[in-house]
C-alpha cells in the first residue's frame, strides 16, 4: 500500500458530517447504541497522581460492574501507564476485559526508538494485551517519513499477538491530507488500530479527523482485505460525543467495525455519563 496523494473536498466532507451528526442525534440516539458505545470504552486513568492502590481500586470497579449492572456489557479495556500494568493484571478478574498500556515515550514520543521498544517489551511482560504509542511527530513534521515508519515498525516487531494502537495526535495535523498521510504511514508500519489523540493536547478527537482516518482504513481494506481498527480518544465525555463517533464509523466503515475488536473509545468520564443516560438517573460508578 503506497502513500497515495489525496485531496479532500472540505465542503463535501462538511455536508457528510452534517448528515452523520443528524443520524447520531436521531437514528443512533437509543439505549441500544449507548450500550454499544459503553462496550467500546478503553476505561482510562493516565494521571501523574496514579498509584498502585488507586489503580487496583479502579480495576475492582470493572470487576464488580457486571454485578451492579447485569444488563450492561463491560468496558473493552482498562488503559494505564506501563508501570501500572502489573497492578491491573494482578487485580482484574474479567477475562473479556483487556489490559492496555500507553508506551513508547507517551505522550510526546520524544525518546530513542530502542527505549520505546524496551518500555513496550516491559509493559507486555507485565501483562498488557494492547499497547498505545504515539506517532513520532518530531520525525513526521520534519518529513522524515521513513524514519517515522521504522520507529513504529520496530515496536510492532516485538508485539507478538498483542495489538498495537498508533496515536496520530491529529490536533497537531492541520489538514485532512496530513491526517491521511499519517494514517497510511501508521497502517503501513503495522498498526492494528489508528487512534486520534493522546488527550494531552487540544484539539483532541474531532469528527473531521475521525472521518479522514476511517476513510484511510476503508481505503486500506479495499486494497488489501485487511481490517484496521479505529480509536477515538481525547475530550469524549458525553453520550452525544460517543454516538457521533459511532455514526462516523457506521457511515464510513459499516456494521462490521461496530465491535470492540475494531472500534474503541478512549475515555475516563464517558462511562458514567452513558450510564446516567441509559439508567435515566445520576450514576457515578467509576
Amino acid at each position: 500500500m503506497s502513500q497515495e496523494k489525496i485531496q479532500f473536498d472540505a465542503e463535501a466532507i462538511d455536508k457528510e458530517l452534517e448528515q452523520i451528526a443528524q443520524d447520531a442525534k436521531t437514528v443512533y440516539n437509543s439505549n441500544e447504541y449507548k450500550k454499544l458505545a459503553f462496550s467500546l470504552i478503553d476505561l482510562t486513568t493516565l494521571n501523574s497522581t496514579d498509584t498502585e492502590t488507586s489503580v487496583r481500586k479502579f480495576t475492582e470497579k470493572v470487576n464488580s460492574f457486571p454485578d451492579s449492572f447485569p444488563d450492561m456489557p463491560n468496558v473493552a479495556a482498562i488503559c494505564v501507564y506501563p508501570n501500572m500494568v502489573n497492578a491491573v493484571e494482578q487485580t482484574l478478574d474479567k477475562p473479556d476485559v483487556n489490559i492496555a498500556s500507553v508506551s513508547g515515550g507517551f505522550p510526546s514520543s520524544m525518546t530513542f526508538t530502542p527505549v520505546k521498544v524496551e518500555e513496550t517489551k516491559m509493559a507486555l511482560e507485565a501483562g498488557a494485551d494492547e499497547i498505545d504509542i504515539v506517532l513520532a511527530l518530531s520525525l513526521f513534521m520534519d518529513e522524515k517519513y521513513q524514519q517515522a515508519h521504522d520507529d513504529i515498525a520496530a515496536i510492532k516487531s516485538i508485539m507478538g499477538k498483542s495489538h498495537l494502537k498508533v496515536i496520530l495526535e491529529t490536533g497537531a495535523l492541520v489538514t485532512p491530507e496530513q491526517i491521511w498521510k499519517a494514517s497510511v504511514l501508521a497502517i503501513n508500519a503495522g498498526a492494528d488500530f489508528i487512534k486520534t489523540s493522546t488527550g494531552k493536547m487540544n484539539p483532541a478527537a474531532t469528527p473531521l479527523a475521525a472521518y479522514v482516518m476511517c476513510t484511510a482504513i476503508a481505503w486500506h481494506y479495499e486494497q488489501t482485505g485487511e481490517k484496521i481498527g479505529f480509536k477515538a480518544a481525547g475530550g469524549i465525555s458525553t453520550s452525544e460525543d460517543a454516538l457521533m463517533y459511532v455514526s462516523i464509523v457506521k457511515h464510513v466503515l459499516g456494521d462490521e467495525w461496530l465491535s470492540p475488536d475494531l472500534f474503541r473509545l478512549g475515555a475516563s468520564r464517558l462511562a458514567n455519563n452513558l450510564l446516567t443516560d441509559i439508567e435515566k438517573k445520576p450514576v457515578q460508578f467509576f
